[in-house]
C-alpha cells in the first residue's frame, strides 16, 4: 500500500506544476527556457517546411492530423516489412508479414501500442527505435496539440480571433503546437525518466543479446539468451505518453523492464502524470469552475475504478478453494511487486489509455477484470494524453444538453449556445466506440474466428477486452487469444484507426462551431458549469451512457464468470 500512497501524493504534487508549464507551452507565453527551445523548433520547422504562424480552423486541423499520421504510418509499415535487411539488427530479426506490420503501424500511430507480436523477438533495434519510439513521442504530442485546439475553441478560438483560409475560427497552429509539445514537454520528461530508470538497472545499450550460463546448467540447460537493448528510453516514453507497449512481451512484469520497487513507482507515476496535468490544464485555459468540475469528475471516477480492484484482488480466489491457504489472488502477479501495486496498475493503465502491465490481466478475478473494461469504455477518467480531455468535451456537450432540458433553457457551455448540430455530432461520437467494440466482438464468435483459450464467459471477456482495448487506444489485453491471425490483425487495425481519429476530429468540429458563436452575457439563469449540480449531471451522463450500452456484454462476460466461480465449490461438494 506504500506504493499506492506514494503514487497518489507524487502525482498530485507534480501534476500542478507540470500543468503550469504545459499552459506556457500552449499559450506561447515567454519563458526563460525559450533560449534553449526556440532554435531547436526553428530548425525543425525549416527542415520540414511547416508554417508555424498561419491560422488554422478545425477543418485544417483535421486534415493536418490525418495527413501527418498517414505519412508516419506508411513509414512505420515499410520499415517493419524491411527490418530484416536494415541495420541495427544484431540479433537477425526478420521482417514482419504484411497484416501484422499493418496492425502494428496502425497501433503505434494511434497511441495504442496493441501488440500482436513479442517485442524482443520480432522487432530489431531499428524497428524499436525508429518506428516504435518515434511514434511513441509523436502520437501523444498529436493528442496534446489537439487538446490545445479544443480548449481554445471552447473560449472562442485562439487569441486575436483570426480566421483561416476557409473561414473557420483560428484554433491555433497544428505544426507549431505539435513541435512545441515534443520539444518542450515529451522529450524533456522522457529524458529524465529514462535516466532514472537506467539508474535502477533497466538496460540501455545497443549491444546484442547477452548469453548467460544458468545455475542449473547441469540439468541440461547450458545457456540462456537474454535480449537487452535501449530499453530505458522506450519504457520512459511508453509510460509518460500513455503508449504502453513494452520492449518485452510481458511488458513491465519483466524484471529487466521493471527491476526494483523504485522503478515500479516511477513507471506507475508516469502512467497518470501527464493525463492528470492535462485535467488541471482545463481550468487554466477555459474557466476555473469548469476545470474544478472536470478534475473532480476524473478523480471520482478514478477512485471508483481503482478501489474495488485492489479490494477484490486482496480477497481469496474461489477457484483455488481447498487447494491452499486462503489469501490474496496471487495468480498472474509478481511476488516482488505485490497485489496492491498490480491492482492499481491494472486500473490506472486502462483508465488512462496507457495499456502497459506489470501483471497478467487475464488472471484478475472476474469482477476485478470488469473495472478495467469500464475504464476503457469511459476513456475520460483522465484518459490518454490530451485525448482524455477531448473525450470529456463530448460528455460535457451531452451534459449541458441534459441540464438545459432539466431547467428549461437553451443549453450553453461557457456562454455559447449548444444547438442541434453540436449535440448530434457528440451523440454520434459517443456511439462510435460501442459499435467498434460490440460489432466485431459479435462477428468474431459468429464467424468462429475468436480463437480464445477459454470457453464460456471468460472467452467472451477476452474478445470484448481486446476490441475495447483497441477502441480506447489502450493496448493492454486479457491475452489468452490467438491474436496473430489475419482476422485479428485486420479488424483491430480498422478499430484502432476509426476509434482514434473520429473521436479527435468530432470534438474539434464541435468546438469549431462553438467558436463562431458570440458568448451570451451571464445572468441569474445561466447554467453554472462549476457547480456541484453540474458535476452530478456530468457523472450521471457518463455512467448512464456506459451502463445502457455495455451492461448486457458485461453481464454475459465478467458477471456470469463470477457467478459461475461462486457456484463451482458448491457443485464440487
Amino acid at each position: 500500500m506504500l506504493t499506492v500512497l506514494i503514487v497518489i501524493v507524487a502525482s498530485l504534487a507534480l501534476g500542478l506544476p507540470l500543468a503550469r508549464w504545459i499552459h506556457i507551452v500552449a499559450t506561447g507565453a515567454p519563458s526563460p527556457l525559450d533560449r534553449l527551445f526556440d532554435p531547436v523548433d526553428a530548425v525543425i520547422h525549416r527542415l520540414i517546411g511547416w508554417d508555424s504562424a498561419a491560422p488554422m480552423g478545425w477543418r485544417l486541423w483535421a486534415r493536418w492530423i490525418l495527413a501527418t499520421n498517414a505519412v508516419l504510418g506508411a513509414a512505420i509499415y515499410l520499415l517493419l516489412l524491411a527490418q530484416g535487411a536494415l541495420p541495427l539488427n544484431p540479433d537477425g530479426v526478420k521482417g514482419m508479414n504484411w497484416e501484422l506490420a499493418l496492425h502494428t503501424a496502425a497501433s503505434f500511430i494511434t497511441n495504442t501500442n496493441q501488440q500482436h507480436y513479442s517485442g524482443q523477438a520480432q522487432l530489431s533495434y531499428l524497428g524499436q527505435l525508429a518506428a516504435v519510439v518515434t511514434a511513441q513521442v509523436v502520437t501523444p504530442a498529436v493528442g496534446l496539440a489537439a487538446m490545445f485546439a479544443a480548449l481554445r475553441g471552447l473560449v472562442g478560438g485562439a487569441e486575436g480571433r483570426r480566421t483561416d483560409a476557409v473561414g473557420d475560427i483560428d484554433l491555433g497552429n497544428y505544426p507549431k503546437d505539435l513541435v512545441r509539445s515534443v520539444t518542450r514537454v515529451l522529450l524533456p520528461l522522457a529524458t529524465i525518466w529514462a535516466l532514472a530508470l537506467t539508474s535502477q538497472g533497466v538496460p540501455s545499450t545497443l549491444h546484442g543479446a547477452v548469453v548467460a550460463t544458468p545455475i542449473d546448467a547441469a540439468a541440461g540447460l547450458t545457456e540462456q539468451v537474454i535480449p537487452v537493448g535501449p530499453v530505458a528510453a522506450m519504457v520512459a516514453i511508453k509510460q509518460l505518453g500513455t503508449n504502453g507497449g513494452g520492449w518485452y512481451g510481458p511488458n513491465s512484469a519483466v524484471p529487466l523492464e521493471n527491476p526494483t520497487p523504485v522503478s515500479n513507482v516511477l513507471e506507475l507515476l508516469a502512467i497518470v502524470l501527464l493525463p492528470l496535468a492535462c485535467a488541471f490544464l482545463i481550468g487554466r485555459m477555459t474557466e476555473r469552475g469548469l476545470g474544478r468540475v472536470a478534475v473532480a469528475s476524473m478523480l471520482i471516477l478514478a477512485v471508483a475504478l481503482c478501489t474495488p480492484v485492489i479490494w477484490l484482488e486482496l480477497g481469496t480466489n474461489t477457484a483455488l478453494t481447498g487447494l491452499g491457504a486462503p489469501g490474496p489472488n496471487w495468480e498472474g502477479k509478481e511476488l516482488r511487486l505485490g497485489v496492491e501495486s498490480t491492482g492499481m496498475w491494472a486500473t490506472l493503465t486502462t483508465m488512462t489509455s496507457n495499456g502497459s502491465v506489470n501483471g497478467m490481466h487475464d488472471s484478475l478475478l472476474p469482477l476485478s477484470g470488469l473495472f478495467p473494461l469500464i475504464g476503457m469504455f469511459i476513456n475520460s477518467a483522465f484518459g490518454g494524453v490530451g485525448v482524455g480531455v477531448i473525450n470529456l468535451i463530448v460528455y460535457l456537450i451531452l451534459a449541458v444538453f441534459v441540464a438545459g432540458l432539466l431547467i428549461g433553457r437553451t443549453p450553453e457551455l461557457l456562454g455559447r449556445k449548444v444547438e442541434v448540430k453540436e449535440v448530434r455530432v457528440a451523440a454520434l461520437a459517443s456511439l462510435l466506440i460501442p459499435v467498434c467494440v460490440l460489432l466485431p466482438t459479435a462477428l468474431s464468435f459468429e464467424l468462429g474466428l475468436a480463437n480464445t483459450s477459454n470457453p464460456g464467459p471468460h472467452g467472451l471477456s477476452q474478445v470484448l477486452y481486446e476490441y475495447a482495448s483497441a477502441a480506447a487506444n489502450n493496448g493492454s489485453g486479457f491475452e489468452g487469444l490467438g491474436d496473430g491471425t489475419p482476422w485479428w490483425n485486420l479488424t483491430c487495425a480498422a478499430v484502432l484507426v476509426l476509434a482514434r481519429f473520429i473521436p479527435i476530429i468530432a470534438p474539434l468540429a464541435i468546438v469549431g462551431r462553438l467558436a463562431t458563436k458570440s458568448a451570451a452575457p451571464r445572468t441569474a439563469g445561466t447554467l453554472s458549469v462549476g457547480s456541484g449540480a453540474f458535476l452530478a449531471t456530468l457523472l450521471g451522463v457518463i455512467v448512464t451512457l456506459q451502463l445502457l450500452t455495455y451492461v448486457p456484454a458485461l453481464a454475459l462476460g465478467p458477471v456470469a464468470e463470477q457467478l459461475a466461480a461462486e457456484s463451482a465449490p458448491v457443485e464440487a461438494k
